[in-house]
């Protein structure tokens, strides 16, 4: 019922800026989560961002002013904005959504951050 695409990671160098896409399919109603997570190599998945009741939340200190959640309803898209990007964001990341007919993720995308 939810299919979610992600695009835009890559590798860049610290300080650098990358923009996630999140291309979605379906109905996400206002009541329901959609969310990007990330998961470095050797650790377990973690929240960044998210969207619920019209709201935005970005859930780390660290993210804060650096990371900017959006999103297009018209285009049915989210985006993840990275800026000062550091090699402690390099991970997979991925686009989440929770609705009342299930959990659906999409295939994630590789963020890497090095010089």
């Amino acid at each position: 019922q939810v299919h979610l695409v992600e695009s835009g990671g890559g590798l860049v160098q610290p300080g650098g800026s990358l923009r996630l896409t999140c291309a979605v399919s379906g109905i996400i109603a206002t009541t329901d989560y959609l969310n990007w997570y990330r998961q470095a190599p050797g650790l377990a998945r973690e929240v960044v961002a998210s969207f619920h009741d019209g709201v935005s939340t970005i859930y780390s200190a660290s993210e804060k002013g650096r990371f900017t959640i959006s999103r297009d309803n018209a285009e049915n898209t989210m985006y993840l904005q990275m800026n000062s990007l550091k090699p402690e964001d390099t991970a997979v990341y991925y686009c989440n959504a929770i609705t009342r007919t299930g959990v659906y993720w999409g295939q994630g995308t590789q963020v890497t951050v090095s010089s």
